[in-house]
């Protein structure tokens, strides 16, 4: 990590005398452009040096390196200035932590937060604002998406005119990528995350589905999900606060419309943010998460002033509830233990709603002029304000207890790998040491029959619990769950949590069986371990004659009883994540 500057002779003779500096011309594209175009992402970082070069306010950091060989940059701004990262977690201001480019079709976000850190440090009063807040920026986050430019990728889209591609340098959706961490700019951004760790985080988006009358919706991380006071907190303060504070502004919003296909007054959900993306990632760490989602068919200018109008807000919310925010952050920890047990499934509660005056336009099912089917149609000369129901209560469907600490044997390099950077503390057994812990066996999983993101990914899964005395060895993990980091562990040890390591496949050797046995030399094996096994052989027969296709299949009957036997492998279906009680 180093703060980007340049030394110059004239720059240490002349101080700010220098003229060229003073003058710096910092009008950006998108507003030369009457709000039609994006910058290239290399002039996005040269916005960025020369904003630094001139105004102390304003640092530039590189973190890492991403899957295109380019580094993560952090755009820091605070009122004194931020010489050394280290200054930004021990400080007892407000963090706030920007994203832009996830996406780099959906530029909004890259352009409104070049516009709003150039008008904070040109302007006394807006410093003077937020002189108790620190602002850092994520510029592009995804370099090699904004890299392979073009004006075709985003069919739907209403401006600008040249923008970056959805998928990162390979091929990565990284708003899916923050929990499995498959790529360098995810290790990069966890980075940046554990050194900002921020109170609020802001996820810069573009979106549609629907056709309605808004061109910015909101998208918070689910409340229930984060649970506990934070949860109440979003729900109940942050998220109409900001609501407000925008229509305020004339800015009509509404929650993300969650919808596709079809149309948004009949009822839609909240979108479920689970840790694979990125405000279901930082809730781990008791982050308040937002999404911002532009309306990509809207004009492109309207969109950008909007996103730049919501992050204004967010702001003057957290300066104003700043210690509130850190006061439950402080506290939230210690809240999850304390209850003993943590919902790792989810379902919508379809028996609680409240009702939106939902915004929208009239659509009918016509002919297509184009196949010989029928399409939806918007007719925008209808709109419409509807009372439309919107389901963002989700229940739990699946508790599991805290356990005080998991063991990982060491040999799960990736594993560990994702838990150094995301900073969970762990420990190294000294020794070779017996201990009685709760092992969990794969029971059932379903997998996705075509890759997603890299995987074929399980869900659906259920695991059967026992308790064994284990052997584990010098250097294996003990992972204590009293800690920071204690989500980020339940959410991914956890085979049965929605993004699972399990679920995202970095256990799949265990489904695999690796030793095995001939069936006519087992066969003798076999009779002599019912014999040897009276209580064996009376499970054998009771499956006999209550398990019709177990009785028609000769094949079934042996490998049940080589499944009972000391020779069926231990590791087979086994999870190597184990629980002290």
């Amino acid at each position: 990590m180093k703060k980007i500057i340049v030394l110059l002779i004239s720059v240490l003779i002349f101080s700010c005398d220098n003229p060229s500096e003073e003058n710096k011309d910092f009008t950006t594209l998108f507003e030369t452009s009457k709000g039609t175009e994006t910058p290239e992402y290399n002039d996005v970082i040269s916005y960025y040096t020369d904003l630094s070069e001139v105004y102390d306010e304003i640092s530039l950091f590189s973190f890492g390196q991403t899957d295109s060989g380019k580094p993560l940059h952090l755009v820091v701004y605070n009122k004194e200035g931020v010489y050394n990262v280290d200054e930004i977690k021990n400080s007892p201001k407000n963090r706030i932590l920007i994203n832009n480019g996830i996406h780099p079709g959906e530029s909004d976000g890259i352009d409104a937060s070049m516009l709003l850190l150039r008008d904070v440090v040109q302007n006394d009063s807006l410093q003077k604002k937020y002189q108790n807040s620190i602002i850092c920026v994520i510029p592009v986050y995804n370099v090699g998406g904004a890299l392979n430019r073009n004006s075709h990728t985003r069919a739907n889209q209403n401006g600008p005119v040249e923008y970056g591609f959805r998928g990162n340098a390979r091929n990565y959706d990284l708003n899916r990528d923050f929990v499995k961490q498959d790529t360098k700019n995810a290790a990069a951004f966890a980075e940046i995350f554990h050194t900002v760790n921020p109170d609020v985080f802001i996820d810069n988006h573009v979106s549609n589905g629907a056709d309605y009358q808004y061109a910015i919706t909101h998208l918070f991380t689910q409340h229930n999900k984060l649970g506990g006071s934070l949860g109440d907190f979003l729900q109940n303060k942050m998220r109409p606060e900001l609501e407000t504070s925008l229509v305020n502004k004339d800015i009509n919003i509404t929650p993300y419309v969650n919808v596709w296909g079809t149309t948004p007054e009949t009822g839609f959900s909240q979108f479920f943010d689970s840790p694979r993306y990125s405000t279901g990632y930082t809730t781990l760490f008791n982050t308040l998460g937002l999404m911002v989602e532009t309306h990509m068919l809207k004009p492109y200018k309207i969109r950008v002033e909007q996103t730049y109008e919501l992050m204004l807000s967010a702001f003057d919310f957290t300066e104003n509830n700043s210690e509130k925010i850190k006061d439950l952050r402080a506290k939230a920890t210690s809240e999850i233990l304390a209850k003993k047990t943590y919902p790792i499934q989810f379902k919508v509660d379809r028996e609680k709603f409240r009702t939106l005056d939902f915004k929208g336009y009239e659509g009918e099912i016509i002919e297509s002029k184009v196949t010989n089917g029928k399409r939806l149609f918007y007719d925008k000369t209808k709109p419409f304000v509807k009372e439309t129901k919107y389901f963002d209560e989700f229940k739990v469907t699946k508790e599991i207890e805290i356990p005080e600490a998991y063991i990982l044997p060491q040999g799960w390099h990736k594993v560990v790998e994702r838990l150094k950077n995301n900073k969970i503390e762990f420990t190294r057994f000294k020794s070779d040491t017996i201990l009685e812990v709760e092992v969990n066996h794969i029971k059932d999983y379903k997998s996705r029959t075509s890759p997603y993101e890299g995987h074929y990914l399980h869900y659906n899964t259920t695991i059967a619990t026992s308790k064994e005395n284990i052997k584990f060895l010098k250097g294996d993990i003990y992972i204590d769950t009293n800690q920071n980091g204690v989500r980020y562990l339940l959410e991914t040890l956890e085979a049965e949590a929605t993004d699972s390591f399990f679920n995202w496949n970095f256990f799949d050797t265990i489904l695999q069986q690796k030793e095995g046995y001939s069936a006519y030399v087992f066969e003798d094996v076999a009779a002599h371990l019912l014999v040897d096994n009276p209580s064996l052989k009376k499970e054998f027969e009771e499956k006999l004659q209550n398990d019709e296709a177990f009785a028609k299949n000769p094949r079934m009957q042996l490998n049940f009883i080589y499944k009972k036997s000391p020779h069926y492998e231990k590791a087979h279906l086994r999870l190597p994540v184990f629980k002290v009680r």
